[in-house]
């Protein structure tokens, strides 16, 4: 196992699981922020019924098993054994569902069919180096496919490849994983410099309360 699928498997394991339903009483639901019941949903992906769509990093795989329950053919790609099994454990018995354990760019050079749309929640699009992963993204999306992402806002300051610890116990050292954080109109010049076009990139606010960490969403267009 890969340096890389040790630290998510750890990460996987101290996240608690989705709940059961959400304040709607739904048992599948589309979350692109860090806050429940809170933002928009997968009107994002702009996607019918039949339409083949990607998840880069799915983890426990929510939003691909709701996206499956629409119509979609939902492909969810992770590098961690740990969370394709809770995944495959909770919504294996969703038709039009599929996972691979395996890394984002390694799989979007392999794959022969294209999707329709291919999105990131807090998942490969923030931990993966943008030149490799963009242009990967670009070749495999369809004509007008759309590509989403989330993640957190960057810090002032701090932008380029950065370090994100995953803790373990109290007398082991953290695991390392590197992300990738710029502000939006960097983003924008990204995305553009790779042939993507109709790019936003934008902060989503916090929802009312005592958190003022918005969620960062950008949005382009093959």
């Amino acid at each position: 196992m890969t340096d890389t699928a040790i630290a998510w498997d750890t990460y996987s394991r101290q996240r608690p699981e989705r709940r059961p339903v959400n304040a709607f009483g739904e048992e599948t639901w589309f979350n692109w922020t860090q806050y429940a019941d809170h933002g928009p949903g997968v009107e994002l992906l702009e996607v019918q019924p039949g339409a083949r769509v990607l998840d880069l990093g799915c983890g426990k795989g929510g939003n691909a098993a709701h996206l499956a329950t629409l119509g979609v053919i939902a492909v969810g790609v992770d590098v961690s054994p740990c969370q394709l099994a809770a995944a495959q454990e909770r919504w294996g018995w969703v038709p039009g569902l599929e996972f691979h354990q395996t890394e984002a760019v390694a799989f979007l050079r392999e794959d022969q069919q294209g999707f329709d749309a291919v999105y990131s929640v807090y998942g490969a699009a923030w931990f993966t180096d943008p030149a490799l992963l963009l242009p990967a993204i670009r070749e495999q999306l369809r004509p007008g496919g759309r590509l989403v992402f989330s993640q957190r806002p960057p810090v002032p300051g701090c932008y380029g490849c950065q370090a994100s610890y995953i803790p373990r116990g109290a007398d082991e050292d953290p695991l390392v994983v590197k992300r990738w954080d710029y502000e939006p109109d960097a983003w924008e010049q990204l995305l553009k410099e790779y042939g993507f076009t109709d790019v936003d990139a934008t902060v989503l606010a916090a929802p009312p309360g005592n958190r003022t960490v918005g969620t960062f969403v950008v949005r382009a267009r093959a």
